[in-house]
């Protein structure tokens, strides 16, 4: 399909919800509608990333999802242990990070994937760290990183704790692809989802862990404690467990 078929797609289809084809026809300028359909996003060794709005070359709950159903995908050829260790899932301060976290864990719960999903926003290092400690077969986390505040992203994390590399990105890029509609992507309900035990929320039990960890690092216990450090997360997660280290620290 060209980009005005995919447009056009997007706002027939059953499958959209009625917001998101509200956001598509208040467009008023044809380039802005073939910039956003032109191309889908594309995924690689670093995910998704991309600016947020509706249309499948922008970050939203439908780019996100058909991403996590490749991932699912991957993740359940490998085979029914693959599919118990499971996926942790973080995500950043960023617009919409909290609800394409929520759609990450209810596609990949919907699989068959257990998920971890933590219960507020945390840095990406905790989300590798959790991988390690948790020991699951992958991870998710949203974030842009250092992207202008209109842009999201999507990047997956293997069992080592590090993001993927090209095998495994092949490997869902290939999944994604056999996807010729978005109605095949499968979706859990929430409370079901947490019913069966598909998705666990995580949080302080890990924190706690990881902190201590942390100050477990520290090389000169003698250190002077007395000195007085600025520091600024940017609005970002570092926020409390930066200020938590130093504090416990001394």
């Amino acid at each position: 399909m060209n980009y005005k078929d995919k447009y056009n797609y997007w706002l027939q289809s059953q499958y959209f919800d009625e917001e998101t084809k509200e956001e598509l026809r208040a467009l008023k300028d044809e380039k802005e509608i073939e910039d956003r359909f032109y191309k889908d996003l594309e995924f690689g060794t670093a995910g998704l990333r991309g600016k947020i709005g509706a249309g499948t070359n922008r970050m939203n709950r439908y780019t996100v999802a058909l991403a996590t159903q490749g991932l699912a995908q991957t993740i359940v050829n490998k085979g029914k242990e693959a599919m118990e260790r499971g996926v942790a899932i973080a995500y950043d301060v960023r617009m919409y990070s909290d609800q394409f976290a929520d759609i990450a864990a209810r596609v990949l719960a919907a699989n068959g994937v257990k998920t971890y999903l933590f219960d507020g926003i945390r840095p990406t290092p905790v989300l590798s760290y959790t991988i390690r400690e948790l020991g699951t077969i992958s991870g998710i986390v949203i974030t842009a990183s250092h992207n202008p505040k209109d842009y999201n992203g999507y990047k997956v994390y293997w069992e080592e704790g590090s993001q993927i590399l090209d095998d495994i990105a092949k490997e869902i890029l290939e999944q994604i692809a056999k996807i010729k509609d978005f109605g095949e992507i499968k979706l859990m309900d929430l409370d079901k989802a947490l019913e069966e035990g598909l998705i666990q929320y995580i949080g302080k039990e890990i924190d706690d862990k990881y902190i201590q960890e942390t100050l477990n690092l520290a090389i000169n216990e003698d250190i002077d404690r007395d000195i007085k450090v600025i520091y600024t997360p940017l609005n970002g997660t570092g926020n409390k467990p930066v200020r938590r280290v130093l504090k416990e620290r001394g």
